[in-house]
């Protein structure tokens, strides 16, 4: 193939990908030559006479691999937003040959021979900071890619990282395609009561798309209790919403589960091979948290308080049920759905009386920008004239606070079947002053899509999702690196969450929520005494949401944790899942993990193994933070300011933890974290 958009640098705005002229055909020519482009870079690299130098070896490892980036960006963000079956089979087919070569570059022997001759000689360079750094994070990550092994021991090695790359790759797909099949299909309206009319329509919807037409389909989100557990009124539907979650990827047409069982046991044998005793050993050891033993001892602090109050929590509950039906029992299906009740009565709060107040493009242009404008003084302008991926992505340019033009932000809203659930952020563009380029981010989120003409209600969940991922694309808007290994949101896994939790809390900030929570056909503010309500009503549940979240990150440690492939030999993955969260003292009936085994996305087909741990880990840095901000010290666009110039726009070019102290003027202390989640008495 001659005729690639992929194969030259785009001619559009800030180098957006020419989705307009892009087709699934023109994917593979373009990784085969850009894998191809880049061996021969480097063989150039290795094929230098004489020493290395830092700009013919460091700075041209940095420069090698452009057009490789620019289908590998918009490739995988398709994956995730708009897959297809063709989209699907592209993805099983490359996935083992991304993993070949980034093995052809990590276990280049001359390669790693040059770059370990500038490292131990680093002292005599002239390096600046950041490029120190980069040598040194270079060096780290050739040796923990393998670059130390014998031949036998990277021959081995080669041949893991393939079948984990294909393993992940099946997962994602296994996954994808069963929640759609999972779809909790209903014969009559009845049977959704509880549900707002909004929602009724939608479901509607849902079903005629699947070929149910007078049906109506419930479509899974990728959590265990979803959503719409909190509003159904019939207990057996919501059993039954409640199954069908929790049963993707388990059973007979299940293959997650083995599969979930084989990538933990191929990294267990990688991670020993490595010299490593176990993933999770090997995963945190280039993280901030640094050892296993420091993420284990901050889980098991938090556990027992945790606990602690979930069970307070479902005593109330079960109260409230024995009061209805006084023969009735707590199960997990009935929880969110009580819990609702009793807030309601207890903060006379309705929470789907809520929804008008959040109108999605009130809330994304006078609640997510405006909190950025006032923050750190950037604007934004919709550009039509430029396209996206899908007809429902949306196209913002960003300015700077003097008016400078700073990147794209691209916002993929709404749920569909071509698109993998949650949130997520990913970088079209990353900024380099190396390479002369400015940040293009996307924000994916699975807003349910309203009927044609009608707006977007939004969940006050929903509402905190937006705020949360836009906090990740002001990462990397905000970059400011000369080399792109560090650009943006390229920063330790358990560190990247942070600057996008900080951003939460704008949410609920008294003048950017006046500013927002308008009705959608009044206009009316919200009344003052229901934003009191929500406030108090936040704060409630808080034990099942962090016994929720830490039987996830714990269940993600256990399988980690394995001391070798042996150990997982003739293991039933419900089994095993059952008895780590048991030995971990999370086990609680009413209260499943966040993400079971089946559907772990995360740690089984994304980056998060062994890292999952790493939100409540940056959630204290983002408490710490937030107390900071709301100390008054300084006026608001001054503390926006520093936190942009110390820590947003420095990616990982800097220590993540110095990052941290050079704004905070201290190490980070977990009190407010403790003090946030109801930990402490």
């Amino acid at each position: 193939m001659t005729s690639n958009p992929f194969f030259e640098r785009s001619a559009l705005p800030y180098e957006l990908p020419p989705f307009a002229e892009i087709r699934d055909e023109h994917y593979l020519p373009a990784f085969e030559r850009g894998m191809a482009e880049q061996l021969a870079e480097i063989g150039v690299i290795t094929g230098g006479a004489g020493k290395p130098t830092f700009e013919d070896t460091v700075v041209a490892l940095e420069r090698s691999g452009a057009l490789l980036t620019r289908v590998a960006n918009v490739f995988f963000n398709i994956v995730g937003s708009d897959s297809n079956e063709r989209i699907e089979a592209i993805e099983a087919e490359v996935s083992p040959l991304l993993a070949a070569h980034r093995d052809a570059v990590y276990l280049d022997p001359k390669l790693f021979a040059r770059i370990d001759t500038l490292f131990r000689e680093r002292e005599q360079l002239g390096l600046d900071a950041e490029e120190a750094r980069l040598l040194e994070q270079y060096h780290i990550r050739f040796v923990r890619a393998g670059a130390r092994l014998d031949a036998e021991g990277q021959a081995r090695l080669r041949e893991l990282n393939a079948e984990l790359a294909t393993a992940a790759t099946e997962f994602g797909q296994n996954l994808l395609a069963a929640t759609n099949a999972a779809a909790l299909v209903v014969e009559s309206e009845k049977e959704l009561a509880g549900l707002g009319s909004a929602a009724v329509t939608a479901a509607a919807e849902n079903a005629r798309s699947l070929g149910r037409e007078g049906a109506w389909a419930l479509r899974l989100q990728n959590v265990s209790n979803q959503p719409v557990l909190a509003e159904l009124a019939d207990r057996e539907v919501r059993r039954r919403m409640l199954a069908a979650s929790l049963g993707r990827g388990f059973g007979a047409e299940g293959r997650n589960a083995d599969l979930a069982v084989r990538i933990a046991a191929l990294r267990a044998e990688r991670a020993a091979l490595l010299g490593y005793q176990d993933h999770a050993a090997y995963a945190v050891a280039d993280q901030t948290a640094k050892t296993a033993e420091a993420v284990e001892e901050m889980l098991g602090r938090l556990v027992p308080p945790a606990v602690a109050n979930a069970e307070r929590e479902a005593a109330e509950l079960a109260t409230a049920m024995r009061a209805d039906d006084s023969d009735a029992e707590l199960r997990a299906w009935d929880w969110q759905f009580w819990s609702e009740k009793l807030k309601a009565e207890r903060f006379s709060l309705d929470t789907e009386a809520l929804r008008p107040y959040f109108e999605l493009e009130r809330v994304l242009r006078d609640g997510v920008f405006f909190a950025a404008e006032q923050v750190y003084g950037i604007s934004f302008a919709e550009r039509a004239d430029l396209a996206g991926y899908h007809p429902e992505v949306r196209v913002f340019e960003v300015f700077d606070a003097d008016g400078s033009a700073l990147g794209l932000f691209l916002g993929d809203f709404f749920a569909r079947p071509s698109k993998r659930g949650g949130a997520w952020m990913n970088e079209l563009v990353s900024q380099s002053r190396l390479l002369g380029t400015r940040p293009v981010v996307v924000n994916n989120l699975n807003i349910a899509k309203p009927p044609a003409g009608e707006p977007a209600l939004l969940t006050w969940d929903n509402v905190r999702t937006l705020f949360h991922e836009f906090g990740h694309a002001l990462h990397g808007l905000f970059s400011d690196v000369r080399f792109p290994f560090f650009a943006g949101t390229e920063v330790p896994r358990d560190f990247v969450e942070f600057p996008s939790q900080v951003n939460e809390m704008w949410m609920d900030r008294p003048e950017v929520l006046a500013n927002y929570a308008k009705h959608v056909e009044t206009g009316e503010p919200m009344p003052a005494e229901l934003v009191e309500r929500m406030a108090e009503a936040a704060r409630f549940g808080e034990g099942f949401r962090t016994v929720e979240y830490l039987a996830a990150a714990l269940l993600d440690w256990a399988w980690h944790r394995v001391p070798g492939p042996d150990a997982l030999a003739d293991v039933d993955a419900e089994a095993f899942e059952r008895q780590a969260l048991e030995k971990a003292g999370v086990a609680m009936e009413a209260i499943p993990p966040r993400y079971r085994t089946g559907y772990f996305a995360h740690i089984f087909s994304g980056g998060y193994a062994a890292g999952y741990y790493s939100y409540i880990w940056s959630e204290v840095l983002d408490a710490d933070t937030v107390q900071w901000f709301e100390d008054g010290a300084a006026p608001l666009h001054e503390k926006g300011e520093i936190f942009r110039r110390e820590l947003l726009s420095r990616g990982g070019s800097v220590d993540p933890l110095a990052a941290f102290e050079s704004f905070r003027g201290r190490a980070p202390e977990i009190e407010p974290l403790l003090t946030r989640r109801g930990l402490v008495s």
